[in-house]
């Protein structure tokens, strides 16, 4: 039996407004900004498996290629022109300085194909910067504040990152299974984790309500479509 491939095109792809703007979500976690060509994402947290191996934890060491793998992908498909990583794009500040050949070179082509913005973290501080592109602590495009984390009371529209979103997914029978996830409460989203390596936090941890002031809706997005899981039908357990 022949290959079997399957291709989608942008259009399919879950669309939502924020900000009095349109962006379209991607399964892999990045978010397609669509009147400025740019694909958002967060916590890349790239060279983990090192900083833990040094620990000696030992995990595969190809979390980063996979990571920018996905995303040369996504750059693909979207054709962005600008990237912004909203913060923790590397999982310390030294992990830029570990990132073996094959990750640097998957990074320098992105890099070349696309305008970098490395929105800074509480893990990687402006580090990204050094191999290319502009760092900021955060940065306003049209209406919407790009940061690593939600500013608390904030009633302007914002897209952030830090808190790596999951949610339980309700099947049948009573199962349930865990996804990353974008949060949104209003006009405010938080993006899920990106890293290969990331975990994540359930939408209904107390630290959401603190960030946002509410309890977030929960967005899983499928090709052609979001699982929307309401703040009510979250558990609390």
């Amino acid at each position: 039996m022949g290959d079997v491939s399957l291709s989608f095109s942008l259009s399919d792809l879950p669309r939502l407004e924020l900000g009095g703007s349109r962006f379209r979500a991607l399964p892999c976690g990045a978010l397609f900004w669509e009147e400025e060509a740019t694909l958002l994402l967060a916590d890349l947290h790239l060279e983990k498996g090192s900083a833990f191996a040094a620990k000696g934890w030992l995990l595969p060491p190809h979390d980063s290629q996979d990571t920018l793998k996905r995303l040369l992908a996504a750059v693909e498909r979207t054709g962005a022109r600008r990237i912004a990583a909203l913060g923790d794009s590397f999982h310390d500040r030294r992990g830029v300085h570990r990132l073996p050949d094959p990750a640097r070179a998957l990074l320098a082509r992105l890099l070349g194909m696309a305008d970098w913005l490395w929105i800074t973290g509480n893990h990687d501080g402006d580090s990204g910067a050094g191999m290319g592109g502009t760092a900021m602590p955060e940065c306003r495009i049209r209406d919407i504040w790009l940061r690593h984390e939600a500013l608390p009371g904030s009633m302007e529209a914002e897209i952030s990152g830090h808190f790596h979103p999951k949610v339980r997914v309700p099947l049948r029978g009573g199962r349930q299974v865990a996804r990353r996830c974008l949060a949104r409460a209003g006009e405010r989203l938080v993006l899920p984790a990106y890293g290969a390596y990331a975990g994540g936090l359930f939408v209904d941890d107390p630290a959401f309500v603190q960030a946002l002031g509410c309890r977030p809706d929960a967005l899983v997005p499928l090709e052609q479509g979001f699982v929307h899981v309401n703040a009510n039908a979250q558990g609390d357990d």
